[in-house]
C-alpha cells in the first residue's frame, strides 16, 4: 500500500459561482490511522447516498492507473502533460500498488500485516459529477466507468490501524461477482 489519505468534507466549486460539499479531496496521512465500520478516523463522506457508510467506509484505487489519468487531463486540456497526481487525487483512502480490478472480486478480503485490520471488498466506485471537477473534465466519469478503472470500496470487517508502506495480502471470497463484471452491470444499468 502506498499511501493512506483522509479528507474532511468541503465546498467544491462547481462553476458558476456554485459549490457542492464534498469529500472528495484527500490528503496522505503520516502514520497510522485507524479504520472503523464507518471509515478511517480523520476522513468524512459528504453525500452518503453514493460514497461512505458501512459498505463504502473506505475507497482502494491502484497507483498504475495514474498514469493513464494524467495523460487524460492532458489530452482533455485540464493539464499539463507531465503533472503529477498526488495522492488523494482521485478520492481514494488507500492508493495499492500490484492490485488491480481484474483481480479483486466482491467479498474478497484485504489483510494488512502487522494489523488487525480486515476489509472486504463490497463493489466497484460509481464516479459521481464530482469526479469530473476534479479532473478538470466533466467526461472523467464516464472514461472511469468505461475504461473499468474504478477502484473499490471495502467495508471494515475488523478495525484496526492502516499505514502506508504497509503489505497486504489478499485473501479470496466466494468468488461469485468480480470488480470488471460489477462495472459492466452497473454501467449497463445506467445506460437503459
Amino acid at each position: 500500500m502506498r499511501t493512506v489519505s483522509v479528507g474532511l468534507a468541503a465546498p467544491l466549486p462547481i462553476g458558476g459561482g456554485r459549490t457542492l460539499l464534498s469529500g472528495i479531496r484527500k490528503a496522505p496521512v503520516d502514520g497510522p490511522v485507524m479504520a472503523a465500520a464507518l471509515g478511517l478516523a480523520g476522513d468524512e463522506q459528504a453525500d452518503l447516498s453514493v460514497h461512505g457508510g458501512l459498505r463504502k467506509a473506505v475507497y482502494a484505487y491502484p497507483s498504475e492507473h495514474l498514469p493513464f489519468w494524467i495523460e487524460q487531463r492532458h489530452v482533455h486540456g485540464a493539464a499539463p502533460q507531465d503533472e503529477a497526481l498526488p495522492s488523494g487525487f482521485m478520492g481514494e483512502n488507500l492508493l495499492l500498488e500490484g492490485l488491480l480490478e481484474h483481480q479483486v472480486w466482491v467479498g474478497d478480503t484485504l489483510h494488512f500485516e502487522g494489523s488487525d485490520c480486515v476489509l472486504r471488498v463490497t463493489g466497484p466506485r460509481e464516479p459521481c459529477g464530482k469526479l469530473g471537477v476534479v479532473m478538470g473534465f466533466a467526461a472523467a466519469g464516464r472514461v472511469m466507468v468505461r475504461t473499468g478503472r474504478c477502484g473499490f470500496y471495502l467495508a471494515v470487517d475488523m478495525p484496526g490501524m492502516l499505514a502506508a508502506g504497509m503489505r497486504l495480502r489478499l485473501v479470496p471470497g466466494t468468488r461469485a461477482l468480480s470488480i470488471p463484471e460489477a462495472i459492466r452491470a452497473k454501467w449497463a444499468k445506467h445506460r437503459n
